[in-house]
């Protein structure tokens, strides 16, 4: 399996990005399971290289507009995981003081302009992101991350026409996990390429392994030099495939366990770490030390939600209209 040449450090760094995002959401389940997190809960196990593959490419001026299996990337985009956790708890600690719940996540002082609990809503909040840039003359970037499920809106083709028909400046990440919910890609796709549906709208495009962490930090890095240099869109498509249900209320009577066990061979963190340890450039004590200190950051992560606020009654009604500007 080629790979470009990456420094020991920067190696230990996307393995240990991944392993911090698995053992969240691993740890989100189990509170899930006690009723600590309520509501819906859409997990990012096997996902976890295309967000720490494309979004350390962006810069700090860059925006980023997410879906609502979203935790991942707020927390490579440096949101700290006691606020994702506290949000997810509904306290008012939570990085969307404690309204959004998990499928809502924001951080504006990140440029971290959350996640979306309509299928392919962010498209169009990332075409308007775009504009904005693009009128100001602002060097900056959008990156826009949507499932699959999201490629059969309206509003895909629609975000896609106009980024085109303005040259604006967006990354399209489209994460290609096989299933939007219960239903297969190519049930529902005559087209199960996704990337050639940019073509259409003549937006340079290419698509990419996305269970490989390397490869995906390749591809962001060429899709976010050529929207630098060009002012124009670029489509990557990511294929990849998340190892839980669609949601912690999903049975996943639709997948054939064989079919997820085989991706399980596959899933990028133990790809990429075998690789490294064959290749001797990280050791077993390594990884378990990268593992333990993911395992007391969430600890800490766990007790700052705890500890956190519940908003009182009487402010039920706030955020409904404008407050009185100062």
């Amino acid at each position: 399996m080629d790979k470009p040449h990456i420094t020991r450090e920067h190696a230990l760094n996307l393995l240990g990005q991944m392993i911090r995002i698995r053992r969240f959401e691993d740890k989100c389940a189990e509170l899930y399971t006690q009723e600590k997190i309520r509501g819906f809960l859409h997990l990012y196990d096997g996902e976890e290289a295309v967000a720490v593959g494309v979004i350390p490419v962006l810069q700090e001026r860059d925006r980023i507009v997410a879906t609502y299996r979203e935790h991942g990337h707020a927390l490579v985009r440096g949101v700290p995981m006691g606020a994702v956790l506290a949000e997810m708890y509904g306290k008012q600690e939570g990085c969307s003081l404690g309204r959004g719940g998990s499928m809502h996540l924001f951080d504006r002082s990140r440029n971290f302009y959350g996640g979306n609990a309509i299928v392919g809503g962010g498209l169009p909040l990332a075409v308007g992101l775009g504009l904005a840039d693009h009128m100001r003359r602002e060097d900056k970037v959008t990156a826009c991350f949507f499932g699959d499920g999201a490629v059969a809106e309206g509003e895909f083709h629609e975000s896609l026409n106009l980024a085109a028909l303005w040259s604006l400046p967006i990354l399209f990440v489209c994460e290609n996990n096989l299933y939007a919910m219960g239903t297969a890609l190519a049930l529902t796709e005559s087209e199960t390429d996704i990337e050639h549906k940019a073509a259409c709208y003549r937006i340079e495009s290419e698509a990419v392994d996305g269970m490989d962490v390397v490869a995906v930090e390749a591809a962001a890095r060429r899709a976010v030099r050529a929207v630098r240099e060009t002012g124009k869109p670029y489509f990557l498509e990511c294929r990849t495939y998340r190892l839980r249900a669609h949601s912690m209320f999903d049975a996943q009577l639709y997948r054939d366990k064989a079919e997820v066990e085989s991706w399980r061979r596959r899933e990028p963190i133990l790809r990429f770490s075998e690789w490294l340890q064959v290749n001797h450039m990280v050791h077993a004590e390594e990884i378990a030390r990268i593992e333990s200190a993911a395992a007391g950051e969430i600890e800490q992560a766990v007790a700052f939600a705890e500890a956190g606020t519940w908003e009182s009654v009487k402010n039920l009604t706030r955020f409904v209209y404008a407050e009185t500007p100062k």
